[in-house]
């Protein structure tokens, strides 16, 4: 599908990958990994044309659709979200047109047999392909992408200016899903997804026919959607064919590998140096140091594997506490008209580590943002425990740093107790190495400000931590020294994130926010998704012990609640199921007239006849739209019947 031929990139004089050879085929599904500025985005942008390699080719199958979702920076405005979205199906689109436009010549009257006859072939080949493309359901598909991804019905007709930067990424991940492309290269897809977008995105991502490159930090993401995993490695392209898991096994065991017979290339290197230095002078060795010497020149020297530094930071010892944190009692907050939770209690206990999750807008951020008193509320009592101390970390929080002050300093003057080098290790563990501690915070993008007030908040002595979405702007190895700290943290902890794996050995607690309603789980974020994925039908009666054996549910009951089950469901299903049926008898009958009226247009005795030729026309044109408003109809049904019957399995 796509070769990349001895494509070579440099920056900075630096070679990021030179001369690399690559083959995309249909169907790949590939995670695209390697330590960061290896070139991992740059390699997307030379995919798609946005950026020119230094040298080498990119050949590109004939026709071929690319869709590119970039990490940030993506804006949209000046149409409605329903009418942005739709512009994705160009090919749809321009089909369509075509469509239009032959009709139009069809109805003109003094057309030629010969010219009607190659307006009737073509126009045959254009619905065909409309065919191949789905088109007559494109309004459902772009409506359940759109729900898919955390959109409301009534955001539909809303302007797209007034999405905030997170919804304008989640308008362009549209976009790329429904254009229905050969092949989507998306560069951490996942960022400003909520927990309920994210399976959806990854039950898309499985079903997806087209091919895949991936660069994400989300490791159940990329473990879920990816079959194969292209790594940048010392300027080189590596493949294995597996999940990340399983490649991740593989490079401890090539790096391991590869450092042995560094050790031993190594040693054999400097037992050649010491020879050639002790007989260098000695005429009767002449003979032997030249030929060591050439050995040496010869030697292709092994490249140590690129290591993360590993990186122990523990939080300092947090400040003991009451029994109790925060309590919120009855505790209300609206934003104007729009009424966010009402008269919600909650307690954060000493050790507890809570995960706020839910979908986006549900009141998340909000609470947290109350618990750590950062915005006020319109009712009820917040009540902050004995000696509690917080801190607050959200991404807007970072734009309070001092822009005047370099990373080092903003760090030095909270941290009395860590050296320069201590701190220089945990930037270097955050993605800022080498000179780039002494930068100016005001000189520091988004992400990166982000980064410095995580790095505060490791070194703040608090007792109760509030963070909002801390590992959006994190790598890997970044998120592995966050998520270490936050395990041994003593204190207590409201995390706010989608980040499954990055949740799963911290929190013992998760608080599900949706539709105003909140639900405390007493376990961890896999205990959480388990009983969130648990069938919403009716359970099994329990039944009483008897003796030593199990509780068991008799066959008796069995079968009655099996007959219960089965009268819901039913009375739940046949009022859809009747209307199903009935569009499915009506959908017929127009599929019927709709071919019998394309055959008409070409018919001799119609077209010959101007006024037939348009009266038909303006039938066919009638029918088709009819018979694809049915068919969505029939589709939203459809799918409404498949979520209630997915209730009753």
């Amino acid at each position: 599908m796509i070769d990349l031929s001895n494509i070579s990139l440099q920056f900075n004089g630096k070679y990021l990958f030179q001369e690399i050879n690559y083959k995309i085929n249909s169907g790949d599904k590939i995670s695209l990994v390697g330590a960061n500025g290896t070139g991992k985005s740059s390699l997307l942008k030379i995919i798609t044309g946005i950026l020119q390699p230094e040298s080498g080719k990119i050949l590109k199958q004939k026709n071929i659709s690319i869709g590119y979702l970039p990490q940030e920076n993506v804006t949209h405005k000046g149409r409605k979200l329903i009418d942005e979205t739709s512009s994705a199906l160009t090919g749809i689109v321009s089909l369509q047109e075509k469509e239009k436009q032959i009709t139009d010549e069809l109805s003109e009257p003094g057309l030629t047999g010969e010219k009607r006859d190659d307006l009737v072939s073509t126009l045959g080949e254009v619905h065909h392909r409309l065919e191949e493309l789905d088109s007559y359901s494109q309004t459902s598909r772009i409506e359940k992408i759109l729900l898919g991804l955390g959109f409301e019905e009534n955001d539909f007709e809303r302007p797209t200016e007034e999405f905030s930067s997170g919804w304008q990424m989640r308008i362009a991940l549209a976009k790329i899903l429904i254009s229905q492309n050969d092949l989507l290269l998306m560069d951490e897809p996942t960022n400003h997804l909520d927990l309920d977008s994210l399976d959806w995105l990854i039950k898309f991502m499985k079903s997806y026919k087209g091919a895949v490159i991936v660069v994400s930090h989300d490791k159940r993401f990329i473990n879920e959607v990816t079959n194969k995993t292209l790594e940048i490695y010392l300027g080189k392209f590596n493949t294995y064919n597996g999940d990340y898991d399983s490649y991740l096994k593989y490079k401890d065991e090539r790096d391991r590998l590869a450092v042995n017979q560094y050790i031993q290339q190594q040693k054999k290197i400097k037992e050649t140096e010491r020879f050639i230095e002790r007989f260098r002078y000695k005429a009767t060795k002449a003979k032997q140091v030249q030929s060591r010497i050439k050995q040496l020149e010869k030697i292709n020297r092994e490249e140590l594997p690129e290591f993360n530094e590993d990186i122990n930071i523990k939080f300092p010892s947090p400040p003991p506490s009451g029994r109790l944190n925060i309590e919120l009692i009855s505790v209300s907050k609206s934003y104007g008209e729009k009424e966010i939770f009402n008269s919600l209690s909650l307690q954060i206990e000493r050790g507890d580590k809570i995960a706020f999750v839910g979908p986006n807008g549900a009141g998340k951020s909000t609470l947290a943002k109350i618990i750590a008193g950062v915005i006020d509320f319109n009712s009820g009592k917040r009540i902050a425990g004995h000696n509690t101390f917080i801190s607050y970390y959200a991404q807007d929080v970072a734009d309070n740093l001092e822009p005047d002050l370099d990373i080092l300093e903003t760090l030095d003057g909270i941290a009395e107790d860590k050296t320069i080098g201590q701190l220089r290790s945990l930037l270097g563990s955050f993605l800022f190495s080498g000179d780039d501690v002494f930068k100016k915070v005001g000189v520091l993008s988004g992400g990166e400000k982000s980064r410095v007030a995580l790095c505060k908040i490791l070194l703040t002595k608090s007792n109760l931590i509030i963070l909002d979405e801390p590992t959006n702007h994190l790598d890997i190895s970044s998120k592995q020294v966050l998520q270490a700290a936050l395990t041994d943290f003593t204190g207590s902890l409201v995390l706010v994130s989608h980040d499954v794996d990055f949740l799963s050995p911290i929190v013992n607690k998760v608080m599900e926010i949706r539709r105003k309603q909140f639900k405390v789980f007493d376990g961890g974020i896999n205990y959480y998704l388990q009983k969130r994925d648990e069938s919403l039908a009716e359970k099994p009666l329990e039944e009483r012990a008897n003796g030593d054996q199990k509780d068991q549910v008799s066959r008796k009951d069995q079968k009655r609640i099996e007959a219960e089950l089965r009268k819901k469901k039913y009375d739940a299903t046949k009022d859809i199921v009747k209307k199903i049926k009935a569009l499915e008898e009506e959908i017929e009958s127009l599929e019927q007239r709709y071919k019998k009226l394309e055959l008409d247009l070409t018919d001799p005795n119609i077209f010959g006849n101007p006024v037939k030729a348009k009266e038909t026309t303006v039938n066919y044109n009638s029918a088709k739209a009819t018979l694809n408003k049915k068919i969505s109809e029939w589709e939203k049904l459809s799918e409404n019947l498949s979520d209630i019957e997915s209730k009753f399995t």
